[in-house]
């Protein structure tokens, strides 16, 4: 009987591969966009430095600072600045000017470029849809101080509107420095100068817009308004939900440098808002520990805003600003 031996060989397991280390992907990520970030740093300076890194002075609201003592040795007054600023007549007044007109652009201001994202969808040409773009954007990147000469030399009481109804007999009419007619035209202003700007965003949601919805639309004997209702606004609401909620985060930052510049032809009494509120009461009038909880008071309020719309956009089935 012979006998044979099988040698078995056993083959040494082998164990599972082993990706390669996380933070060696994440540093190669980071050489290769390394130039996008560069691009990316201004900004994110800018952000730290002056929205974050101002949030520490918000500890003034609750001193009674002085510059020359610091944050450090000021006196320490609790929560008496807001007890002053529920009780100050002129807080109020600010705060009602402030409203009125946030009122005003959200009804007027926030639909206009919407309106006008529809209009300039709607030319057919290229070359004209381009001119017009040009002609609307190009208001954005002049300052306020241009725009409201502007409107001075227009409708000022020396201006070109009162200089043709002189040469044809009428009177007058008086829209620069008039009170009753100080809100209306702010919002005109920004309506003119912003308009064309804002709708970027409303052009970047109508472009992707599937067409076969308007062909069969139109295949279904839809009118235009029936395509605008059932197939447009539907297709871009996330986006005007969104815009809505981001700008009722902002309601009481209607803006500085052009009621800066208009308040003194109105006066305080009508164009008086929070941040001008805020600035002569802080650097005119160095009261700055009260100005502190005046901007810490909107900034609250903005954040209760922000985070009352979003809630609304997910009742509605919209993702808003983030998920809750």
């Amino acid at each position: 009987m012979v006998t044979t031996r099988v040698r078995e060989t056993r083959s040494t397991p082998r164990g599972p591969v082993t990706a390669p280390p996380a933070r060696a992907g994440r540093w190669q990520r980071l050489r290769a966009d390394r130039i996008l970030l560069l691009l990316l740093l201004p900004g994110l300076l800018y952000f730290l430095v002056f929205h974050y890194g101002a949030l520490f002075g918000n500890v003034l609201a609750f001193q009674d600072y002085v510059p020359f003592l610091g944050v450090r040795d000021s006196e320490w007054v609790g929560l008496a600045h807001f007890e002053r600023m529920f009780t100050d007549p002129l807080f109020w007044s600010a705060v009602t000017n402030t409203v009125l007109i946030a009122v005003l652009q959200l009804a007027f201001f926030f639909p206009a470029p919407l309106a006008l994202a529809l209009l300039l969808h709607s030319i057919a040409g290229d070359t004209l849809r381009k001119f017009v773009q040009s002609v609307v954007y190009l208001p954005h990147f002049l300052s306020w101080v241009i725009v409201i000469a502007l409107f001075q030399h227009m409708l000022g009481g020396a201006g070109v509107i009162n200089g043709w109804l002189a040469d044809l007999g009428v009177g007058g009419i008086s829209i620069i420095g008039n009170p009753d007619a100080y809100k209306p035209l702010v919002v005109a202003q920004v309506i003119w100068k912003e308009c064309g700007w804002a709708t970027i965003i409303f052009l970047a949601a109508l472009s992707q817009v599937d067409e076969q919805m308007y062909e069969a639309a139109a295949l279904d004997g839809a009118s235009w308004w029936r395509r605008l209702w059932h197939v447009t606004l539907p297709a871009i609401r996330p986006v005007i939900i969104l815009l809505l909620v981001l700008r009722l985060g902002e309601f009481l930052s209607i803006g500085f440098e052009q009621f800066f510049l208009q308040r003194q032809s109105v006066g305080a009494e009508a164009g008086e808002v929070l941040d001008t509120f805020v600035y002569y009461t802080g650097f005119a009038s160095g009261d700055f520990g009260y100005a502190a909880a005046v901007g810490l008071f909107k900034g609250v309020i903005g954040i209760a805003l922000i985070y009352t719309a979003n809630k609304v956009a997910h009742r509605f089935g919209e993702q808003g600003v983030y998920k809750s």
